[in-house]
């Protein structure tokens, strides 16, 4: 399968230092206890299902800071879906499979490109980066760094490792004259395993770290 990192959301305002409890929580990092009263009251800890359903309930989507519009609330969105529906079958009417796709966010149209990776894998959506690649970059730099992407990781952290593979892109660029690659986009023209090829994957990872983390969300390792 290989390694996906699959953005989350980020906390309501006010609901930052619970979600963070939750995803500890979750991820066997801590543990929930009772107060003295609360146990004198009859009170139960929640349940693992209860608990994702309140951190789910108050994240900011994603999708929002990606600023990718949606359908039911955004024109461009509405004449996208459109366009869409007379490439498709029309088994429904236009207005039904309107209706259908209400709520969906338009990646394609996000305005916050900095979000949306070059580097994806088959049939995940445009903002998940594909850390497969990360691994052909052992050699030019370090594997602890690499095996680093392994680790779902909440917003800080995952800016702080941004942070420091941008670091070491940097370095690596000055000593090879290329610096350019910094804020190219498309994929280096050189062969993957050049070091062109992969000091590209690493800023491309970089500027995407950067991007999530610095607008308060973290990600997920799926592998």
């Amino acid at each position: 399968m290989g390694l996906d990192l699959v953005p989350m959301g980020k906390p309501k305002k006010g609901f930052e230092k619970r979600f963070n409890q939750i995803f500890r929580v979750i991820e066997g990092k801590e543990t929930l206890e009772l107060s003295f009263l609360d146990k004198l009251k009859g009170k139960k800890l929640p349940s693992k299902e209860e608990l994702l359903e309140e951190w789910f309930a108050n994240q900011i989507s994603v999708y929002e800071t990606l600023k990718a519009p949606q359908v039911g609330r955004d024109k461009e969105a509405e004449d996208w879906i459109k366009v869409k529906y007379q490439d498709s079958n029309k088994e429904l009417s236009e207005s039904d499979f309107i209706k259908k796709h209400k709520g969906y966010y338009i990646l394609e149209l996000a305005k916050e490109i900095d979000g949306l990776p070059i580097y994806i894998a088959y049939g995940q959506e445009e903002h998940v980066f594909r850390g497969e690649f990360l691994t052909t970059c052992i050699g030019l730099i370090d594997e602890s760094l690499v095996h680093e992407a392994w680790e779902t990781k909440l917003a800080e952290e995952a800016l702080d490792y941004g942070n420091r593979l941008m670091n070491t892109a940097d370095n690596i660029a000055k000593e090879n004259n290329l610096e350019y690659l910094k804020n190219q986009r498309a994929p280096s023209d050189s062969e993957e395993n050049d070091i062109a090829g992969k000091l590209h994957i690493v800023y491309s990872l970089a500027r995407w770290l950067t991007f999530y983390g610095k607008n308060g969300h973290g990600y997920q390792a799926d592998y």
